[in-house]
């Protein structure tokens, strides 16, 4: 997972790791190193085929929190070496997961170290498997998977390859950043669970010939900060993305559209879903008139070039004109100057319930950037103006703010 979406809200938390016996092995000592960027304190458990893989003093060498190998080793460890996940950590994640520890999760074993403290254990727990294609399709893995999932265990599939062996098929260890989203959801709050999220990003992309387009300079990096924020709490995500727009999580409902006739229809038709609307995207108030399918070409004498712009559709009045009483609208005003004056005429004049405004000229500040300077309000007078901050945390805030509304 890149930098850019790293919360402060991980800071401090406590992730316990199981590694199995997988070549896949090898990865957990980068999904250790990126946890730890994010502030989360790892602690890790290895059996003992994943020993074989990568010794421990690979984990203890980069900061592993402790280190833990077998059930009846005097090394350093405690007699109660099977309990500690169980007092210290806040979830509980096995990546590599071996078919042999699947089954012994699934049966409820308890014969060596990490399936005793899974079984101790009583926070989420997430399992990331990785093993043969023809042993991740057998009815039994597949059992164990569906029983695990029953009692509330978080699955991240393996992906589709070519394995170790060099059989192809699903059973490759899912990528680091589908694992660290989704580690952080087991460690974040799920404040936002049973509500969704209709999520406007991105830049809306007009077109005026074959090949050129009327468009802006948004990235959607907010809004992709936004949408990995809400789903990490819990939330369902409905997200309309314009062109460029960033990875999100696998679990978001992602749909990428062009133009701003395209946003607005697929809005209308999820708005009455939503709880929340969060109007993130740059869209573009004109369309400029086609030229038809061609590429338009210049006049050989240089001659000026005149366009025709129409209106776009308004997005956020329009829905705002249509919410039911409870649902509720955060816009965001991108400007250039009288920064908290065109925020609070903007709410008022789109009949939105909170506005979050910033300066898009400020060097720290604005599109394309990894941070942002906030002044935000809302239609109970609060008003805040926040200092430069990472797009991840002004995401963050303004969720928690939009709770309360």
């Amino acid at each position: 997972m890149p930098d850019r979406y790293f919360f402060s809200a991980l800071q401090g938390r406590k992730l316990h790791l199981g590694v199995c016996g997988s070549v896949a092995a090898y990865k957990a000592v980068e999904l250790m190193r990126a946890l730890q960027k994010c502030g989360v304190a790892v602690s890790v458990t290895l059996t003992e085929a994943g020993a074989r893989f990568i010794p421990p003093l690979a984990f203890e060498s980069l900061g592993a929190e402790a280190v833990y190998t077998h059930m009846f080793s005097r090394e350093g460890n405690s007699t109660f070496d099977h309990l500690l996940p169980g007092h210290i950590a806040d979830a509980f994640m096995i990546a590599p997961a071996t078919a042999a520890t699947l089954a012994r999760l699934a049966t409820g074993m308890a014969d060596e170290l990490l399936a005793a403290q899974v079984l101790a254990f009583a926070g989420p727990l997430v399992l990331a498997p990785a093993m043969n294609p023809r042993m991740w399709s057998n009815a039994v893995t597949q059992n164990n998977i569906h029983m695990l999932e029953q009692r509330g265990a978080s699955i991240v599939p393996p992906v589709s390859g070519k394995v170790a062996c060099g059989d192809s098929g699903q059973g490759k260890l899912a990528a680091l950043y589908d694992l660290i989203v989704a580690a952080a959801k087991a460690l974040l709050p799920q404040d936002m669970l049973g509500k969704s999220i209709l999520l406007t990003l991105g830049p809306t992309r007009e077109q005026w010939d074959a090949v050129r387009v009327w468009t802006n300079l948004s990235t959607g990096l907010m809004g992709a900060c936004l949408a990995h924020a809400a789903y990490l709490r819990g939330a369902s995500v409905y997200a309309l993305a314009g062109p460029g727009v960033p990875v999100l999580p696998a679990g978001v409902s992602r749909y990428d559209v062009i133009s701003a006739h395209e946003m607005f229809e697929k809005a209308l038709e999820l708005w009455p879903k939503a709880d929340f609307g969060i109007f993130t995207a740059a869209v573009a108030d004109f369309y400029p008139e086609p030229f038809g399918a061609a590429k338009f070409k210049k006049d050989s004498d240089g001659a000026e070039l005149h366009i025709r712009f129409l209106p776009n559709p308004d997005i956020l009045a329009r829905l705002a004109a249509e919410a039911h009483p409870g649902q509720r609208i955060l816009a965001f005003a991108a400007e250039t100057d009288n920064l908290a004056w065109r925020s609070r005429e903007k709410m008022l004049r789109k009949k939105a319930h909170m506005i979050a405004g910033n300066l898009i000229c400020a060097p720290d500040s604005g599109f394309a950037l990894s941070t942002n300077r906030m002044f935000v309000c809302d239609k109970t007078g609060r008003e805040e103006e926040w200092p430069t901050l990472p797009k991840a945390d002004v995401a963050w805030r303004l969720l928690d703010w939009l709770l309360t509304l």
